[in-house]
């Protein structure tokens, strides 16, 4: 909760801020990559009986795109973002009745949040900051399984750090998004909680253009 105070009260700084400072709006778009760790588990039915095995196979690339609002004085800036992200997990899913194995997918969109400060030194920038992640919507196969539920959070937090460069108008950015919350942990079966107990990391590579003078 502290968090998500301290998150929404730099969103607050960042308009103040915004009021005597250099205004820029700009698009952006990108991909990230997701790099997960993760073990696999089992799922027990109320009887302590084994029922699925279930794998992490592939956490696919996502897309991301959005509004970017800069506010700079000198060479200290202020960037929050409002971006529409969507990605795509697959699971290895085993019977552990009949051994027969399919492959699962799940889709997810979020809007992100983040809230960038930093310097910029000529071209080069370098920032760092928080992000919301609100949750929009899912899309999953897991639902053909009895005794299959979701509970996604509303609002997560995560923290970026990373590099632009700025050429005339056009912005590129490699950032890396640590913190995230536990990966899978929305699946739920037999009213028990699942999670492959890691925290995933991703990288985002994004280009966009500003509006405006320099």
């Amino acid at each position: 909760m502290l968090q998500k105070r301290l998150f929404f009260l730099l969103i607050a700084i960042s308009i103040v801020f915004s009021a005597s400072a250099q205004l820029r709006i700009g698009l952006k778009g990108g991909f990230s990559t997701t790099d997960v760790d993760a073990k696999d588990f089992r799922v027990t039915d109320p009887g302590g009986i084994d029922q699925l095995g279930v794998a992490l196979k592939e956490a696919r690339y996502g897309i991301h795109g959005g509004l970017v609002l800069r506010a700079q004085i000198n060479r200290f800036l202020i960037q929050p973002e409002v971006l529409f992200n969507s990605n795509r997990v697959d699971y290895l899913i085993t019977d552990l009745n009949t051994q027969i194995s399919g492959v699962f997918s799940e889709k997810f969109q979020y809007l992100d949040i983040p809230v960038l400060v930093g310097f910029k030194f000529g071209p080069l920038r370098l920032m760092g900051g928080p992000q919301g992640h609100v949750y929009i919507n899912n899309s999953s196969d897991l639902i053909d399984f009895q005794n299959y539920e979701q509970t996604f959070k509303d609002v997560t937090l995560s923290w970026l750090g990373g590099v632009g460069l700025d050429i005339w108008n056009l912005m590129l950015d490699v950032r890396y998004e640590g913190g995230l919350t536990k990966f899978g942990d929305h699946i739920n079966f037999f009213n028990t909680r699942y999670d492959f107990a890691n925290r995933p990391s991703r990288w985002l590579f994004s280009a966009g253009f500003l509006f405006g003078g320099k």
